[in-house]
């Protein structure tokens, strides 16, 4: 890693902003320094107060109080456009691309060189074919963005950034969406900018791409700068202490379990997508007893529909689905339940949860109409009462009061909750769908702890998750979709990053 430059490019200084709407304070007297030229890795758990700094400092939002100096001079942003023409460019997670529109136009929209005032295609290919000569990121100007793979996309959104003159990029959560050979290359070009001069943002929740691309990482907690650190003489368990207040356990405990009966059976299953496109093409798989199977893939390929078939959410085309060697492609969702299916949903606010409800209406969620709960139409509070305050302390839920709405939960306390709802009826089988998305290290270290409780309890598990060191972490074996197809399995002790990343690409598995 290179020596950290000593000219700063951006000093923040005292930055507070409260939220009236939701009385939270975000930023309380944030201090934030990034040097010109270095990779600056931001870093914190979940309503931490990165997102508020970095949306401070592009102009998306106006702080209550404190500055922003730029080579140490005074200047204020309060809209995108002055984050431009101060040299800022942000790439959000959720790509700002016109999905019909080409590369070129894409990367030139709202300033298309243009002749007598007609947009000529071929000056915009040409200036777009030597930007990305430029910067290494070879591109096809004339491809439609519907048409790129997510790696691609984000390549393109890079460009755009860089086309308006930024010398300063903010990252957010660049990798989310990547494969492991992905990953690596964006790293490369990452490194790349920054020997150009560059400075980068890079804001992640995945500690091993901090220590493998930043020069300097800041941490934040509860709206506070906790520090910033060499990467060079920090460590991801002092990170990760800085990030929680404690330390944390990255690799749960696994037992031995001998894996048992066979409890979820899914033969030849095919399905569509939402545009009725094939989304699972003949997928078979097999859990037994006290196995979890993790199903690895990049966002897109099937695992939303395989969730969503299992759990009822969802028609399949053809094939079956047998719970304990009954089917249940036919049953009702509160059959699936009876039969000893528990869900934990990609989408926890869409099908996990009511936002409006509180948190003892979506505890009783599916069991409100009988013991006990209630006695013919009427409601028993006093069971609802004690049952909640059971789950809300067996699975630490952090939330004022059981009659708060759910949407007032931190994401973590909610998917915590959603686990207490599903698990207390000890399911025979479990699908996790993503259970750590989107929540901080605390959180995702309790959840992780739960799962692997349920191993030892014999519950069948089917893991989806994008997260690969979370696949390898909890999986006995793991199976790979790739446009709707099973193209491997292996089992743990046989898999790594590289041979998944692959598969992930649709490289099939070789005996």
């Amino acid at each position: 890693m290179k020596d950290v430059p000593m000219t700063p490019a951006i000093e923040m200084k005292g930055i507070t902003k409260f939220f009236a709407s939701t009385q939270v304070r975000a930023n309380e007297g944030v201090d934030f320094s990034v040097e010109r030229g270095e990779v600056h890795a931001l870093v914190g758990e979940n309503g931490a107060g990165k997102t508020t700094l970095m949306n401070i400092l592009y102009g998306l939002i106006k702080p209550d109080s404190g500055e922003i100096f730029m080579d140490s001079q005074n200047v204020r942003i309060n809209h995108p456009d002055d984050a431009i023409k101060h040299g800022i460019g942000m790439v959000h997670q959720h790509f700002k691309l016109v999905p019909s529109f080409t590369v070129a136009e894409n990367i030139l929209l709202g300033m298309e060189p243009n002749q007598t005032g007609f947009l000529s295609q071929q000056k915009e290919n040409k200036l777009v074919d030597e930007l990305a000569k430029k910067f290494n990121l070879p591109v096809d100007p004339t491809a439609r963005i519907r048409d790129l793979p997510v790696s691609m996309q984000q390549r393109v959104e890079i460009l755009k950034v860089l086309q308006r003159n930024a010398k300063i990029l903010i990252l957010d959560e660049p990798t989310a969406v990547l494969t492991p050979q992905e990953v690596h290359e964006l790293i490369t070009v990452i490194r790349g900018l920054s020997k150009q001069g560059y400075t980068i943002i890079f804001i992640t929740h995945k500690l091993i791409e901090v220590m493998s691309v930043a020069d300097r990482v800041s941490v934040m907690r509860g709206g506070r700068m906790m520090g910033t650190k060499k990467v060079s003489e920090t460590s991801i368990p002092e990170l990760a202490r800085m990030m929680v207040g404690r330390d944390v356990q990255f690799q749960p405990d696994r037992p031995q379990v001998e894996p048992g009966e066979l409890l979820l059976l899914l033969r030849n299953l095919c399905a569509q997508n939402d545009q009725g496109l094939p989304a699972l093409k003949n997928v078979s798989l097999e859990v037994r007893e006290g196995e979890i199977l993790g199903i690895a893939g990049v966002s897109g390929n099937g695992q939303r529909e395989l969730a969503e078939v299992i759990a009822g959410l969802r028609t399949a085309t053809s094939g079956d689905v047998e719970i304990a060697g009954k089917p249940i492609l036919k049953a009702s969702v509160a059959e699936r339940m009876r039969a000893g299916l528990a869900f934990i949903p990609e989408e926890r606010m869409r099908h996990g949860t009511i936002g409006t409800f509180s948190v003892a209406e979506n505890v009783i969620l599916q069991r409100h109409g009988g013991e006990p709960f209630s006695h013919g139409i009427f409601l028993n509070f006093r069971a609802i009462a004690q049952y909640t305050d059971e789950l809300i302390h067996r699975f630490n839920v952090k939330t004022p009061t059981q009659e708060t709405a759910i949407k007032n939960l931190s994401g973590g306390n909610i998917q915590k909750l959603i686990l207490a709802r599903e698990l207390s009826r000890r399911p025979k089988v479990l699908i996790a769908a993503q259970p750590t998305r989107g929540v901080d290290i605390g959180a995702t270290e309790y959840i992780r702890n739960v799962l692997i409780e349920q191993r030892s309890q014999q519950v069948a598990t089917l893991l989806i998750s994008e997260d690969l060191d979370e696949i390898l972490a909890l999986s006995d074996r793991i199976a790979v979709l790739y446009e709707g197809e099973v193209v491997g399995i292996v089992k743990r002790d046989e898999a790594d990053v590289e041979t998944l990343g692959l598969m992930m690409a649709g490289v099939r598995e070789t005996a």
